[in-house]
């Protein structure tokens, strides 16, 4: 790990299983029931998303990844910051391929990985401090719905928010945490943002129903965090995968599915669920854009949009837009 490494946990084990609790209590007595898309991701849940990723179906992990080692350098040329700052950086592959075209321009001196795993982030900064020593690692351990003030405000920063992670928000609360985001920037600095684009149904749909049944595994692992976080019993085997293009919304909508009518019981908050045969939990959704909505989306958060980049197909889009 390289000398200047270090984390700051704003988000311990006991903080993030309160946070569960609370999500798990409210989520699971609401109607429609619905349980966050961050929980999918213990280490398990991590593994099968990196699997999901190489699946043939599952296009927005390459085309990202493709749009960004063709646009990097002129990103860095576009906006000269000293300091990367990425949200939700899991194991951080695609933001090397930033890291060096900064590097490259001999403007970047510090790199915050922020994430909600601290097992993941350590990981992660182990890594980046071996491959690159000379950079300042400081990894933040947090939710990005309640920590954004706890960046490091040192330098010129770019925030990396990449993956269409952004349209797992609701539009109300997108536009809150836009909003949020863009306040705890200053004028001059910039968001890196990477949204998936309207497109046909049925490839939208196979990239959320593969044939090897990964997504469905990936889904379904919000019930192993149930039960070994907050003491359920739910049974994986009761339930089945659904997801589907929602053509009004625009989005993908994942939902586990009840394939009888059962009980549940939360020991640890306590709570008892019942479900009906066929009743449906919300797990996820997944909003895609098009540039014009994604334009006015940043203008009413503060941010103006100054760079816009597509692969060839029209697939997936990163932005640039800066703190006005």
């Amino acid at each position: 790990m390289a000398a200047e490494a270090r984390i700051e946990v704003h988000l311990d084990a006991e903080q993030l299983r309160r946070c569960l609790v609370e999500d798990a209590r409210a989520g699971l007595s609401s109607r429609p029931k619905q349980l966050a898309p961050k929980w999918f991701y213990d280490a398990r849940g991590s593994e099968l998303f990196e699997a999901i990723t190489a699946l043939p179906e599952y296009y927005p992990t390459r085309t990202e990844r493709a749009i960004l080692e063709a646009a990097a350098p002129e990103i860095a040329r576009a906006l000269p910051a000293d300091t990367l700052v990425e949200l939700g950086s899991g194991s951080g592959s695609k933001t090397r391929v930033l890291l060096d075209a900064f590097l490259g321009a001999g403007r970047l001196r510090a790199f915050v990985p922020f994430d909600v795993s601290e097992e993941a982030l350590r990981a992660s900064v182990a890594k980046l401090g071996a491959d690159y020593p000379d950079l300042e690692l400081t990894g933040v351990v947090g939710d990005f719905d309640r920590h954004l003030s706890c960046l490091p405000s040192r330098g010129r920063r770019l925030v990396v928010f990449l993956g269409g992670t952004v349209g797992n928000y609701p539009p109300a609360q997108r536009r809150d945490f836009l909003a949020r985001l863009a306040g705890a920037l200053r004028p001059g600095e910039g968001l890196l943002l990477g949204t998936d684009l309207v497109k046909d149904a049925s490839r939208l749909e196979a990239a959320y129903n593969d044939a090897a049944g990964v997504t469905a595994q990936f889904n379904l692992n919000v019930l192993r965090v149930m039960n070994r976080q907050l003491g359920a019993d739910f049974d994986e085997a009761a339930f089945e995968h659904v997801a589907f293009w929602d053509a009004d919304r625009e989005w993908v909508e994942m939902r586990l599915r009840a394939r009888a009518a059962h009980r549940v019981r939360l020991s640890a908050i306590p709570l008892e669920v019942g479900f009906a045969r066929g009743e449906e939990v919300r797990t996820e959704i997944s909003a895609k854009f098009r540039r014009r909505g994604v334009e006015q989306e940043l203008a009413a958060a503060g941010l103006e949009l100054a760079r816009w980049w597509t692969d060839p197909a029209g697939d997936f889009a990163v932005s640039l837009s800066l703190r006005r």
